[in-house]
């Protein structure tokens, strides 16, 4: 049976756009468009899609309040569109936080283009996010906690502490990722003693507003990690977009951003910063990866499980996409696979 989309935007432009590169796809089909947020929630309760794409600046009802209305009423996977500016940003964030589950830049020009790439980026996320179904849904809600008995890959719930303690922990995560870091950074104490890295899959321009966003929601400080700094106790650090962040050869406790190579297709990559993590601390490297599509994350935690270092990872039922973590887990990778809820005081205890 086919994926069932509802656009919405206020564009006949994007509209177009938009239903030419879906409808692509022999498995989705895009059954009907919405000019605004009103009518969005109307046709979402009519036609009950698999899966909506939304608009976040349009008449009537914006974007982020009908994403509110949705999930409230009718709740389904929704995936935002935003402008790639600091306010766009600020857009998708609110967006992620009201319940919408992934979210893909508006460029007016990569859109004009004949891209492929772009074409399959957005028909991947669709079937993979419309694959999770109710789970994305609820994964993307606040937690109330998982019930975490039909993981394939789990393993006892106890705490698994390392045998010494980390001197960094890097936390990787992509599709799902705002949400679930939020939830267990703003659960930390404030006394927490271990620097923290964020690995997040994001663009350059939102990366710096998502920091901002958690250091006001959390305990602990959180940083947009800039070239030269020295790392502190207590404080997070996460990767800017579009760059790669890694640990100083000479003092690993300054951090490097750095352009990376070309050919490595996410900046920044949780690969590249976990095993740099690896070469810089060895068995005092500790890596978690959290909801996120694809694999990013699998060959670095090796590094890291090569040094003597320690691997956790999020469970398949409270991961929005059980990618990243599933990539893990089945490569033997895993120390221990979590709930998300219980990242923050399993973490706390490591401290």
């Amino acid at each position: 049976m086919s994926v069932k989309v509802l656009i919405v935007d206020d564009s006949l432009f994007f509209q177009n756009r938009l239903k030419e590169m879906i409808g692509a796809h022999p498995d989705i089909e895009v059954v009907a468009v919405a000019n605004d947020g009103k009518e969005a929630v109307a046709k979402a309760a009519d036609l009950k899609p698999d899966v909506i794409t939304m608009d976040y600046e349009m008449p009537e009802m914006d974007g982020v309040t009908a994403v509110r209305e949705i999930m409230a009423n009718n709740p389904i996977p929704i995936i935002m569109f935003s402008s790639l500016t600091y306010e766009g940003a600020q857009v998708t964030l609110d967006a992620l936080s009201a319940g919408a589950v992934d979210f893909m830049a508006k460029n007016f020009a990569e859109f004009s283009r004949d891209s492929r790439k772009l074409s399959a980026t957005l028909q991947d996320r669709i079937l993979a996010v419309a694959m999770r179904g109710d789970t994305a849904v609820a994964s993307a809600a606040p937690a109330t906690g998982f019930n975490t008995s039909d993981s394939a890959f789990k393993k006892a719930a106890a705490s698994q502490a390392p045998a010494q303690k980390p001197a960094v922990v890097v936390i990787g995560a992509s599709t799902g990722g705002p949400v679930a870091l939020t939830e267990v950074l703003s659960a930390l104490p404030a006394d927490f003693s271990i620097p923290i890295v964020l690995v997040q899959h994001m663009p350059a321009n939102f990366t710096m507003a998502f920091a901002e966003r958690l250091d006001r929601e959390c305990q602990i400080n959180v940083r947009h990690a800039e070239h030269g700094v020295n790392m502190e106790p207590g404080t997070a650090y996460l990767a800017p977009g579009g760059k790669q962040l890694l640990f100083n050869k000479s003092n690993p406790l300054k951090l490097d951003v750095v352009d990376g190579d070309e050919s490595v297709s996410y900046k920044p990559s949780v690969d590249l910063t976990f095993t740099s993590a690896s070469e810089a601390f060895a068995s005092r490297s500790f890596g978690v990866v959290l909801t996120g599509m694809g694999s990013d994350g699998c060959e670095g935690a090796r590094a890291i499980k090569n040094r003597g270092g320690v691997i956790w990872s999020q469970d398949e039922a409270s991961s929005v996409i059980y990618g990243m973590p599933m990539a893990v887990a089945r490569a033997n990778l895993s120390d221990h696979v979590l709930p998300l809820h219980q990242f923050a005081s399993q973490l706390s205890e490591v401290s």
